[in-house]
């Protein structure tokens, strides 16, 4: 089986595994109430969508 000739050192294996990190997820705000939502999803405060209301809000007694 084949082996390393020599060891790796760290800074070289962290330079190469720069690339790997993970990125947040993009957000965009809602065109209704401005608040940050993912794009292309439904806006969790209001309930809106490419300016139609899905779900309506629920009002607290």
């Amino acid at each position: 089986m084949a082996l390393p000739k020599r060891k790796i050192s760290k800074s070289r294996r962290d330079k190469r595994r720069t690339h790997q990190k993970i990125d947040g997820p993009n957000l965009s705000t809602c065109a209704q109430c401005g608040e940050i939502k993912q794009p292309h999803h439904l806006c969790p405060e209001c309930g809106t969508y490419k300016g139609r209301t899905l779900v309506e809000e629920k009002e607290e007694a």
